[in-house]
């Protein structure tokens, strides 16, 4: 009988550092703010950055839009995490994520399960911009 190797906590596999100045740029449930407010040095609703990370849940495509003035808010070495729903009946696909991101001048380099409701996409400022 085998056993399985604990799962990595969220945060950790989001690559959310102890310190980490986080933006909050859609609303996301209690439970994860907490995890949040529990790791990081400064959380936020809006504001000017720089922050290490901003998290963006999008519902339909046209909330991608967003990411270019969200990079504004990014340090150079940050990443934004877009979450969107999985299933079939999810509104927004990985390679509309995808097409938005190279819209906004970003690069996608890591997926990641958020939740058993959510998937999740890292987009950086590609290494020739930084």
């Amino acid at each position: 009988m085998s056993e399985e190797a604990p799962a990595r906590p969220l945060l950790d596999r989001l690559g959310v550092k102890p310190g980490a100045k986080v933006l909050l740029a859609s609303d996301y449930d209690r439970s994860f703010v907490g995890l949040l407010r529990g790791r990081v040095k400064k959380l936020a609703r809006s504001g000017e950055g720089p922050f290490d990370i901003v998290f963006l849940q999008v519902d339909a495509r046209a909330e991608l839009s967003r990411l270019r003035q969200l990079e504004r808010a990014l340090a150079k070495d940050g990443a934004i995490w877009v979450t969107r729903r999985k299933g079939p009946e999810r509104s927004v696909r990985e390679v509309d994520v995808i097409e938005a991101a190279i819209a906004a001048g970003l690069v996608d380099n890591k997926i990641a399960s958020f939740s058993e409701e959510l998937a999740a996409m890292r987009l950086v400022i590609p290494l020739s911009r930084r």
